[in-house]
């Protein structure tokens, strides 16, 4: 079997798009996931012997920065040792546990070992790894890729806050706007959705094979395990704990957090749409890299293919997101093992969006206003004044207005200056209102 590179990886985000996507490797691959159950469970020893158990006092807390180096330095060749213990065990979270318990003979822990995993079920450790591994991925990956897209459109927002344009409003020519205002509404939508999402809380559950704390309990029945747990997935983990839960989390947390990735990801197919639909029309021409090939066949092409590329990992992403937010909350009883799989999958729209992100940003980049032809379709749609014209004689309670200029745009194949200058004339209005009408154009017709 040949080594595993963009040839002959099946997935074109473990291929041809690795080096958009190998940051997300440290929070989604198998390693990552296998890392993070480490880093739970040394540190879930630690907060018992800080709670402190009775059979825990005598462990020196010297040692604890010896056990969190297992996790901040992490090797494959550490993740391959577990990889072959489970080989044997058939159970990914042992195999966990039987590492750990080597690395304590190791540090001279052995008599404590058997502490590692105490009153515990694999789904403690799984419920609490993968969302923290989704939320250091979210903050260090996916925020600050998202800030930069957020950053360029206020830049171009800013840069082309004066242009006029004209609008389309169900394809047609319609009262006219301005660049910079249309770039600021996704603007606006993106960061609307920002705001709502530091409200949406990373859930973990911690509390044995039901919910319960039952081994713990019966254990220890004057311990508040309850209190413990909640301590410890808060503060420790920086989660948050959900109680009650049955053998896994509810996931009600995690797939309002995807549906918010989700609605992000649609307002960028709309941006992406929109922006090819200026490039078609040829609002923007497209900065050309040398050596770059737009067709094959047709050689003046430059086509918006960042934007394309944009939409449809997009797409991939949120049908990815809406399978997880769909089916995650939904478990048979106290606990089905559908959702395992399913969370393995987690960086696969993570990586898709980052992706898209990053097509997204490259085509801004690329674009160079054609203000010529901006202002060719402006100076070619006078009739959009229409609306101007006729709101100003309703102020001045003009006799029927919007019926006298839907008679003038309507059956006038062209409308240009001049025919408007001339229907001005005709109006049974003062001089006054006239020059105020005149002074219209499609230009400056833009509100506010």
């Amino acid at each position: 079997m040949p080594q595993l590179n963009e040839l002959n990886a099946i997935s074109p985000i473990d291929g041809r798009y690795r080096n958009k996507t190998k940051l997300l490797s440290n929070y989604f691959s198998e390693q990552a996931l296998i890392r993070y159950r480490v880093l739970v469970e040394i540190e879930y020893f630690i907060a018992l012997c800080e709670f402190p158990l009775p059979q825990l006092t005598t462990v020196n807390p010297a040692v604890f920065k010896d056990l969190r180096r297992i996790y901040d330095n992490f090797t494959t060749k550490d993740a391959e040792v577990i990889k072959g213990i489970e080989l044997t065990t058939n159970h990914d979270v042992k195999a966990v546990e039987y590492f750990l318990k080597d690395k304590f003979d190791t540090l001279n822990l052995g008599a404590f070992k058997e502490f590692i995993h105490f009153g515990l079920t694999s789904q403690d450790i799984n419920n609490t790894a993968m969302p923290l591994a989704t939320k250091e991925a979210f903050e260090k990956v996916y925020l600050p890729s998202l800030n930069v897209i957020i950053c360029k459109l206020k830049q171009l927002s800013d840069e082309w806050a004066s242009v006029p344009m004209l609008a389309r409003t169900h394809g047609q020519a319609a009262s006219p706007t301005r660049l910079g205002k249309e770039i600021g509404v996704f603007v606006e939508r993106l960061a609307q959705q920002m705001q709502s999402l530091p409200s949406l809380p990373f859930a973990a559950k911690f509390g044995g094979a039901t919910g319960n704390f039952n081994a713990h309990h019966v254990a220890y029945p004057k311990i508040d395990w309850k209190l413990f747990g909640t301590s410890f997935v808060e503060n420790k983990l920086g989660l948050h704990h959900s109680f009650p839960t049955t053998q896994i989390e509810h996931y009600d947390h995690f797939a309002a957090f995807f549906d918010a990735l989700k609605r992000i990801n649609t307002i960028l197919i709309d941006l992406d749409r929109d922006f090819w639909t200026y490039v078609s029309m040829d609002y923007f021409k497209q900065k050309i890299k040398v050596g770059e090939i737009g067709s094959s066949a047709m050689p003046h092409k430059v086509n918006p293919i960042d934007f394309e590329n944009s939409e449809g990992n997009l797409g991939i992403a949120n049908a990815l997101f809406e399978h997880l937010s769909a089916k995650l909350p939904i478990s048979r009883l106290q606990r089905d093992l559908t959702d395992s799989t399913v969370l393995r999958n987690v960086g696969v729209p993570f990586s898709h969006t980052i992706i898209a992100f990053e097509s997204t940003l490259k085509g801004l980049d690329k674009l160079v206003l054609n203000q010529s032809k901006l202002d060719y379709d402006l100076e070619s749609n006078w009739a959009v004044v229409a609306e101007a014209i006729q709101t100003i004689l309703r102020r001045e309670g003009y006799p029927n207005p919007y019926e006298a200029l839907k008679e003038l745009t309507r059956t006038n194949s062209l409308i240009t200056k001049t025919s408007i200058h001339n229907f001005i004339d005709n109006l049974n209005v003062s001089n006054a209102i006239k020059y105020e009408l005149k002074a219209i154009t499609p230009s400056n017709f833009t509100g506010i």
